[in-house]
């Protein structure tokens, strides 16, 4: 158009130029219209307030037996309720479904009181029953994904529709630590435990008791939820929540700035780092969170014919080599920007009973004891390569994850390192999904884990029980993931579970980390700080867990923020930012100023040529 109009007659050129100036101000006011349409505020009308929240990470399944992604257990939580939840101030036990609980004497009985007027999000009444149900129904079907939390319980009772009786095989130390998402009956019922535990698709809208209820999944994209309006603790002030996914984390951030979201959690360093400089964004790289996750470089341990990993790894010689060739403050510096710190036990520092090796016990970083360790082991080198016990090359698969910028920089870390003591690596950045199918390997009907290493994390939780139980053989095809076991492990394991006395407990925790740590079959390499940031210019009520210092959004325990964020009042009116749409106007004027004034330019060249 623009060559037509260089050329044309001047009466056609301004009615082709009066078309394009129609056209572009259209499109820019279609622009300003789509916009209000995407906006996360309310709509005009001001009947829809969504709060949209963005993550690298998506739901990898939404059924709560089988999901094990940190998106996914968000979710868990906003949709189910628990029968004790969280205080956001210090951690502490608060009621959620149970509003009282007591224990007998001997601790072999537990009895909990379920509220009144609780229904399920399709209607129907939530009773003691449901309660009982669920953690029957983990135990009966051996349910990998809550097993941990149900150690030592034998059976739940329905006494009456607003009591439960829990009766133990043994006293339980971590009975009001329980993260097990409560189920309806009704539905659940109809399901057998085998696919539960397997295949069975949890399909919207899911069914059950929290603030949220899920309406909608698109894999890969977004899971949309919205509000219980008849939820126990009052509704929330946001009419939806959705979980927005994200391949780029750059795009992310950029939405973050123009309101598209209103949150975002797993932010890149050197985006946040740019973000303390944004009007009306708060970044939190939270202390707190540095002391409830971990990341680890884990080595397949599977000691058994079907396992598709090199042999090698079984050798704890090998493992403990391998432990002094990685340079856990480099990583932070590096891979993590110094957002972390160095990394040691599977129980972070933020809990009770974390451990730290001393000096003397602590792996460093030499590379040179690496390879001494390793030739004095049985692998030497022969020609600049590191061979097995065959005499073959010992070559190792190393995957990161995707999903996230610091295991990428890691992984190329610490392949330098392993390929300097003359084993060849094989690095890989690959999706989580195909990570945790790799893990999660079939040969037949028989477990086989097709991998070498990989690099993951951990979410922790407020007490150690969880974790610990999470490397016992029972875990094994479950979420023992680098399927390594030990008989004293699984006996103090036991020991501990049903310790009530703190110090001789403590003593029992520390000693199973003091075991993991020197058997090496995680490497432990970081304390990572989550790096979150939110809109505080237009929205408010979030809440900080804990609330010194802590997160506004996944931490899986608080689910307050997304019951109290809302609009402040004076951004109600308006479902666009404001800068959005003065530019968008600004553009138009410019864009129809510089059509008039190169018409007027043309009209007069017209006029002293003729």
């Amino acid at each position: 158009m623009a060559s037509r109009y260089a050329k044309g007659r001047s009466g056609s050129g301004r009615i082709l130029a009066l078309a394009i100036v129609t056209a572009l101000v259209a499109g820019l006011l279609w622009s300003i219209g789509s916009a209000l349409a995407a906006s996360p505020s309310p709509s005009p009308t001001g009947k829809v307030t969504i709060l949209r929240i963005g993550t690298v990470q998506d739901a990898d399944n939404l059924n709560p037996f089988i999901g094990y992604s940190g998106t996914a257990y968000e979710i868990f939580h906003l949709n189910y309720d628990m029968l004790v939840g969280y205080s956001p101030n210090n951690f502490a036990p608060r009621p959620e479904l149970a509003t009282h609980w007591s224990d007998s004497a001997d601790g072999l009985t537990w009895i909990f009181t379920i509220r009144h007027g609780v229904t399920w999000q399709d209607g129907v009444p939530l009773t003691a029953s449901d309660v009982a149900f669920t953690y029957n129904y983990i135990i009966k079907n051996n349910l990998f994904a809550f097993t941990p939390y149900t150690t030592d319980i034998k059976k739940a009772v329905a006494t009456d529709p607003y009591t439960v009786k829990f009766i133990l095989d043994k006293p339980k130390a971590d009975m009001l630590r329980l993260w097990v998402p409560i189920v309806p009956q009704h539905v659940w019922s109809k399901i057998s435990g085998n696919a539960a535990g397997n295949s069975y698709i949890n399909k919207a809208p899911i069914v059950g008791s929290g603030p949220f209820q899920v309406a909608e999944i698109k894999k890969g994209e977004y899971v949309r939820l919205v509000a219980n309006k008849h939820y126990w603790g009052g509704a929330p002030k946001v009419d939806e929540v959705i979980f927005q996914v994200y391949q780029n984390p750059e795009t992310m951030v950029a939405d973050l700035k123009d309101d598209q979201i209103q949150a975002a959690e797993h932010i890149p360093v050197a985006e946040f780092n740019r973000l303390s400089s944004v009007p009306g964004i708060t970044p939190i790289a939270s202390a707190v969170s540095a002391e409830k996750y971990f990341d680890e470089l884990a080595f397949n341990c599977y000691d058994s014919p079907n396992s598709m990993g090199n042999p090698v790894l079984l050798d704890p010689k090998f493992r403990q080599a391998l432990a002094w060739a990685v340079d856990k403050q480099k990583l932070v510096q590096i891979a993590y920007g110094g957002r972390a710190m160095p990394g040691s036990s599977i129980v972070v520092p933020g809990l009770e009973y974390a451990w730290q090796p001393t000096p003397s016990e602590a792996f460093g970083f030499d590379l040179n004891k690496a390879g001494q360790m390793l030739t004095a082991a049985g692998y030497p080198l022969k020609n600049g390569v590191r061979v097995n016990k065959q005499g073959k090359p010992i070559v190792l698969r190393l995957w990161a994850r995707q999903q996230e910028t610091e295991s990428q920089v890691a992984g190329k870390l610490i392949t330098g390192w392993f390929t300097k003591l003359g084993l060849k690596i094989k690095f890989q950045v690959v999706d989580e999904g195909v990570l945790s199918t790799a893990t999660y390997n079939m040969k037949g009907k028989a477990y086989a884990p097709d991998y070498d290493m990989f690099l993951w994390g951990w979410g922790e939780y407020v007490d150690p029980n969880y974790i610990l139980g999470v490397f016992t053989k029972a875990q094994i095809d479950g979420w023992n993931d680098c399927c390594w076991t030990s008989p004293a492990y699984d006996k103090l394991y036991n020991e501990q579970s049903q310790e009530m006395d703190p110090t001789k407990r403590a003593a029992e925790v520390q000693q199973m980390q003091q075991m993991f740590y020197q058997a090496a079959p995680y490497i432990v390499i970081a304390y990572q700080q989550d790096l979150q940031a939110y809109n505080s210019s237009s929205w408010t009520g979030w809440v900080r867990y804990p609330s010194k210092g802590g997160m506004v959004v996944f931490s899986n325990d608080n689910i307050d923020s997304y019951r109290f964020a809302q609009l402040k009042p004076a951004t109600k009116t308006s479902s666009t930012p404001v800068g959005l749409i003065v530019g968008v106007i600004v553009a138009a004027v410019v864009v129809i100023l510089a059509i008039v004034l190169l018409l007027r330019r043309r009209g007069n060249t017209a006029v002293e040529e003729s």
